[in-house]
């Protein structure tokens, strides 16, 4: 995998890991949620500030964005659509 690829893998894995939705996750880390989508399928190459900014989003080390998948782990599936419920 290439690094926008491992980015992506981990951005989706951590995201989806806590529930949080693209447009959560592009709102408390300052960023546009198009854009948030797009490093997500790979269509963007972000700087290095913006990678700080949702690695300290998803509270992890900036090197958890960029970690090796386990050979069998399975892509993370997208979190359901649709809107949540209010809590």
């Amino acid at each position: 995998m290439d690094a926008r690829e491992l980015l992506a893998w981990n951005m989706r894995r951590l995201r989806v890991e806590r529930g949080l939705s693209q447009e959560k996750l592009a709102l408390d880390s300052a960023i546009d949620r198009t854009y948030v989508s797009r490093l997500e399928r790979r269509i963007e190459n972000p700087s290095i500030a913006i990678v700080e900014k949702l690695a300290l989003t998803l509270a992890v080390p900036m090197a958890a964005m960029f970690a090796e998948p386990a050979h069998d782990e399975v892509a993370p599936a997208p979190l359901k659509a649709g809107r949540k419920p209010k809590s």
